[in-house]
């Protein structure tokens, strides 16, 4: 069991919890900060987290679901207050509605999260401010330290296990509900530069081109929120191609950005795109939540390859961006 005390302060109106991992604070430090690892513990081994957005950086935001046996659900959201990288996180943490936005009918708390190293490994301290006594006695009264300690005992086995989350793996789709699919790559290179490539239509060109065989002669990015965008592919050769437009709705340089995407000249739906730039130790997680109108449009896009076109182009990014820094 990683924790190794907990301790309730009526008067300061706090929780501490201190945990120790036999694993270096970077890698403990990164199962936070990767969505696909910290839905793996934040959340009783009975109850299983979903983060449908987690924006690791001052003034982000993260929205997550806790799923019961039976198919009940517990929301909740994170509003990052601030982060000194590789030491200290502090967040506004309270319950939400299925939207992810807050539900101000039960109390929020801040927590501070701290990690340092020690002889055998890291150690985490999480220490909850409750605005009150009453606070604190109903998140205790609801099981607050217990969901913690069943929380806790499971990451271990997610900062065992680096493989599943090194900058080696392919991209990879992830469903998260019946309309969001979460796509995942960690790309060699700095946030700067990734956010950048994203940014450069003359970089654009080079790498976002899917299959080998297809060439961009149109790449028209949004410079402000309320912009619309244009991209178009064609085939080296004989063939027709095809294209997208949508609109910028929300920009966060370098970190986060959300548009809406729609297949031209047709009556498909569109789709709403949230990428989120992370930095990690191999490079920058890029995560794109991507959501559907329905089920059934979901499947039919990722039954097109839609992953494997994706990881061919944040192969050719990486490699460019290899090139770039040698």
């Amino acid at each position: 069991m990683p924790i190794t005390s907990v301790t309730k302060d009526p008067q300061a109106l706090t929780m501490t919890v201190v945990a120790e991992f036999p694993v270096p604070v970077e890698r403990l430090w990164e199962a936070y900060t990767d969505p696909r690892q910290i839905e793996k513990f934040w959340g009783p081994e009975s109850w299983p987290a979903t983060f449908y957005r987690h924006d690791f950086y001052p003034g982000g935001r993260s929205h997550y679901a806790m799923r019961g046996p039976d198919g009940e659900a517990s929301s909740g959201f994170w509003e990052f207050l601030a982060i000194d990288p590789g030491k200290s996180f502090e967040v506004r943490d309270g319950f939400a509605n299925a939207d992810g936005e807050e539900n101000p009918e039960m109390p929020a708390m801040r927590m501070v999260f701290s990690f340092e190293s020690t002889a055998t490994g890291s150690r985490m301290t999480d220490t909850t401010f409750f605005p009150s006594l009453e606070a604190l006695e109903q998140m205790v009264a609801m099981g607050m330290e217990e969901g913690m300690r069943s929380a806790m005992s499971q990451i271990d086995g997610v900062v065992a296990d680096l493989a599943s989350f090194a900058a080696s793996r392919r991209a990879e789709a992830q469903i998260l509900s019946d309309t969001q699919v979460r796509v995942s790559r960690v790309v060699r290179g700095t946030v700067d530069q990734v956010w950048q490539a994203y940014h450069d239509p003359k970089l654009v060109k080079r790498w976002m081109l899917g299959p080998d065989g297809w060439t961009m002669p149109v790449c028209e990015l949004p410079a402000k929120v309320g912009d619309t965008y244009r991209l178009f592919w064609e085939p080296e050769g004989e063939g027709d191609g095809f294209g997208f437009d949508g609109e910028l709705l929300e920009v966060t340089p370098p970190r986060r950005e959300v548009t809406t995407e729609h297949m031209t000249d047709t009556d498909y739906p569109s789709t709403t795109n949230e990428m989120t730039l992370t930095p990690v130790a191999d490079g920058t997680l890029v995560s794109v939540v991507i959501t559907y109108p329905n089920a059934e449009v979901r499947d039919m896009v990722l039954g097109t390859g839609m992953t494997d076109g994706m990881e061919t182009s944040y192969a050719r990014l990486e490699a460019q961006l290899s090139g770039a820094s040698a």
